[in-house]
């Protein structure tokens, strides 16, 4: 019996406990970041805005997934499993912007005179 709990033992580690402070941090952090976006998405920064704003959202995810997640006091598997999961969402980005990026498309407005029109052919 002895040796079969000295097993487990060696298996068993200790909880991570956070600060407070540590989480109010994390708060305040996401709190500046969600201020940040609101102000960039005031200012023209052309086709920047969408990359400022995806930067921002960035930084924050990481926040939350390190921080509330634990993941930055995970064990190896833990970290294996959101690498894994980060490279699944890459693959899946990728795979979007490739067809996105091969269609060609043609956007005509036509307006409501035409709509008009057409209402005025069926009926």
């Amino acid at each position: 019996m002895a040796e079969h709990a000295g097993e487990h033992a060696a298996d068993y580690h200790e909880p991570h406990i956070v600060p407070v402070g540590t989480y109010v941090m994390v708060f305040v952090a996401l709190m500046v970041g969600t201020a940040l976006t609101t102000w960039v998405s005031y200012i023209d920064l052309g086709e920047w805005n969408t990359i400022a704003a995806l930067a921002i959202a960035v930084c924050k995810m990481l926040l939350v997934v390190l921080f509330f997640m634990h993941v930055k006091y995970a064990t190896g598997l833990t970290r294996i499993i959101i690498i894994a999961a980060f490279f699944w969402l890459g693959i899946m980005i990728t795979l979007t912007c490739s067809d996105e990026l091969t269609r060609h498309w043609e956007i005509v407005p036509q307006g409501w005179t035409s709509a008009v029109h057409i209402a005025r052919q069926l009926f």
